[in-house]
């Protein structure tokens, strides 16, 4: 092979590797569900793909955002830096968007003193905690402030969200799940082939 076969090579595999980049970094990107808190939506082993592009592009090194197709609503299903250690992706839903008064009594969710309706939400646990004892089942009124999410896992008793730790800061959610391309039940030691291809929400 030629001294100019080997850089036309080269050349191929680093422009390829850009477009890979790029696309990761403002189109669409893969993530895993590593834990429960999304039953019975989104399974352990469900693999995502998350539109990042939805709620605006990142301008690198900086908080602004541009080509903002739309802001996160309430229902949507979103990625994001966990605030108690950026360098994780947490994935909730969202409940209450800035302005909203968001509030928990005996398990069920208020949001500007409107009970939701939750077809996705999960109970395992009939036992309603106390505020004395912790948030999960009663929690607030507390008012989402300017630019934050108030979010929650869609399996209510097994979530470590909003109630506990605050508020999600709009520049650090990644994008919005979009579609599972691929599920591995791993206790059963095979796939899901009837999740392949479910468009989330």
């Amino acid at each position: 092979m030629t001294g100019k076969k080997i850089l036309e090579y080269i050349k191929s595999i680093g422009i390829a590797i850009l477009i890979a980049l790029f696309i990761r970094a403002y189109i669409v990107q893969a993530f895993k569900i590593p834990s429960g808190s999304m039953i019975p939506t989104l399974l352990i082993g469900d693999h995502l793909l998350v539109n990042k592009f939805i709620y605006g592009i990142h301008l690198p090194f900086s908080d602004k955002r541009v080509l903002i197709f739309e802001k996160p609503k309430r229902g949507d299903i979103i990625v994001f830096k966990y605030p108690e250690d950026p360098s994780r992706d947490f994935i909730k839903r969202v409940i209450g968007i800035e302005g909203d008064v968001v509030e928990i009594k005996n398990k069920k969710v208020f949001v500007n003193g409107v009970e939701l309706k939750e077809p996705y939400a999960r109970y395992t646990d009939s036992y309603i905690h106390p505020r004395e004892l912790d948030p999960r089942d009663n929690f607030g009124p507390l008012k989402v402030p300017k630019g934050k999410l108030f979010v929650m896992g869609d399996n209510r008793d097994q979530s470590y969200d909003s109630r506990f730790w605050g508020f999600v800061d709009m520049k650090d959610v990644k994008g919005k799940a979009l579609i599972i391309y691929w599920s591995w039940d791993n206790e059963n030691h095979k796939p899901r082939l009837e999740r392949i291809g479910k468009i989330i929400k």
